[in-house]
């Protein structure tokens, strides 16, 4: 009897809900991305909180009507935003909660993991890393810059952050740009579809980079000056912006190859489905023979609970 690994994960803006078999293969992905006012820069704790918990009832009837609930061996949620001390936001008491009276409901396995660790698990899934004891992660989201040292142990992974921005994310540059703009919020596939007509802005764009780490409020005012200028299209200041965040994580992860003597770099979170990016890190990195890098597929980057699923699975 095929038995299913359910995982949950209530981000800050998405709802997300999966269904994995004891192969490892996707069975449901459900995923609702939660409103946000035009104009806005993102959502109150509390408004998401809302949202997911009116979600999630019509996302497990769903479920209920597409597999037999009784084969559920492990219920897993995402109960916080990184496994380290005081890592906490209100959004992920949902899925917690949730997650757990589901599993005793079904008399399932309960298990807990951070939604960095389900970033990485999306990431890893189907692909030559999993088989690694050791590896860097580059997490880049729109709440996250992390660049981590990943041990992929049997029961959990331990991570490290080792470099990342000191400031802002890169997501919030995209996203603060975006709304500059007057795009939706969150702006990176709009900009991702701008930029593909782009050419370079003529100007001399602030990179603030020191080894591993990152500063991107200096471009964040320059993106923000130019944009309230009406000097450059804005499909000429989405490439330009991609450009310099890609040249900035660039700068890091090369230095961490070579201070760390680890090549193989797996790229996760959601900015890690921009076109541009993924294609300038790999002219840099990978074909330049530095190191190997690994992309999910884009529908695995941005936030969904195929990677919880799958660590209820694979995790002991």
């Amino acid at each position: 009897m095929d038995s299913y690994y359910l995982g949950i994960d209530t981000s800050a803006y998405t709802t997300s809900i999966a269904v994995l078999n004891e192969e490892g293969k996707i069975i449901i992905d459900l995923r609702r991305t939660l409103k946000v006012k035009k104009g806005s820069l993102g959502l109150r704790q509390q408004e998401a909180v809302f949202q997911h918990i009116n979600n999630l009832p019509e996302m497990f009837n769903y479920i209920a009507n597409e597999i037999d609930l009784n084969k559920v061996n492990t219920v897993s949620a995402s109960v916080k935003p990184r496994n380290v001390v005081g890592s906490y936001m209100p959004v992920f008491k949902v899925a917690q909660g949730h997650a757990f009276i589901l599993a005793r409901a079904l008399n399932a396995d309960y298990k807990e993991f951070s939604h960095q660790d389900g970033h990485i698990a999306a990431g890893i899934l189907n692909c030559e890393i999993q088989q690694l004891e050791k590896f860097l992660a580059l997490h880049i989201s729109g709440g996250t810059t992390e660049l981590l040292l990943v041990e992929n142990k049997k029961d959990v992974f331990s991570v490290e952050q080792i470099g990342g921005t000191l400031d802002i994310s890169a997501g919030q540059l995209i996203d603060r740009a975006g709304v500059e703009l007057g795009l939706p919020f969150p702006c990176g596939p709009y900009l991702d579809e701008l930029s593909v007509s782009g050419s370079f802005v003529e100007k001399n764009i602030p990179i603030s980079t020191n080894k591993t780490w990152i500063n991107f409020s200096g471009p964040e005012t320059f993106f923000k000056r130019i944009i309230k200028q009406h000097t450059d299209k804005p499909e000429n200041i989405a490439l330009t912006l991609f450009d310099c965040i890609a040249k900035s994580l660039s700068s890091i992860i090369k230095y961490a190859i070579k201070v760390y003597e680890i090549n193989n770099i797996l790229i996760i979170g959601g900015v890690a489905s921009n076109s541009y990016i993924r294609e300038k890190l790999e002219n840099d990195i990978v074909n330049k023979g530095i190191g190997k890098l690994f992309f999910p597929n884009k529908n695995f980057c941005t936030d969904n609970a195929i990677g919880i699923a799958y660590l209820g699975l694979i995790k002991y």
